[in-house]
């Protein structure tokens, strides 16, 4: 009996291999649902993070704000309630990464603007610079859509604690000021429960893609 099974050892592993290929092959070819995680702040890098919120593990969302846009509209979680949105942090006289972010935002924007169920929102980083008739004139000059694309402004610290603390997306800019900051290219997915879904570099194609296909998984777990 010892001889038998040593004489077939090799045959299992390969057929156990085999199995398991295949396997995988008929779940990818499926496209079983596969749910998207839920962000904690222990689970994204600490420079990213508010240090007194580097421990959380669970039950992490993004906090209320109310933030003034290009309309000079009042704009608070109530307007994103029930909302799928994608978010990121921004100013308008940035000449290096912002124009290639607005410009895939503007593209997600053009996308799903006839899907109600998902909104955008740009926080400006220089609120002291970026005035309600400053956005007004590049929302115009981005063609963004009112109804579907806020651009806000508003106090800096409270800015700065949304991007720290809320949407794990700034880094400190580390000249010594309260509430400096440097934006990063991270788009974030934020979903009805106010959880943050996923992260993307805003200047890269394919994580702009990568996002598109996240949101249709993320509307599964809503019908």
């Amino acid at each position: 009996m010892l001889s038998f099974f040593k004489e077939y050892k090799y045959f299992g592993i390969a057929f156990s291999i085999l199995s398991l290929i295949i396997i995988l092959i008929i779940y990818n070819i499926l496209d079983v649902y596969r749910p998207l995680p839920i962000y904690q702040p222990s689970r994204v890098s600490e420079e990213l993070v508010d240090s007194t919120i580097q421990h959380k593990s669970k039950y992490h969302k993004i906090a209320d704000f109310s933030l003034i846009n290009q309309n000079g509209d009042t704009i608070t979680q109530k307007n994103y309630e029930g909302k799928i949105y994608v978010a990121d942090f921004f100013f308008t006289t940035c000449q290096t990464i912002c124009p290639i972010m607005t410009g895939n935002m503007k593209d997600i924007q053009e996308e799903l603007k006839e899907d109600n169920d998902i909104l955008l929102l740009s926080h400006s980083v220089t609120p002291e610079i970026d005035s309600v008739a400053q956005l007004k004139r590049y929302s115009v000059e981005k063609g963004v859509i009112d109804s579907k694309w806020n651009l806000v402004t508003g106090d800096k610290k409270h800015i700065y604690e949304l991007a720290r603390k809320s949407y794990l997306a700034v880094k400190t800019d580390g000249d010594g000021g309260p509430y400096d900051m440097i934006h990063t290219e991270n788009f974030m997915l934020i979903d009805k429960k106010k959880q943050l879904r996923g992260f993307y570099d805003g200047t890269n194609e394919e994580d702009i893609e990568r996002l598109l296909d996240d949101i249709e998984i993320l509307k599964e777990e809503y019908k």
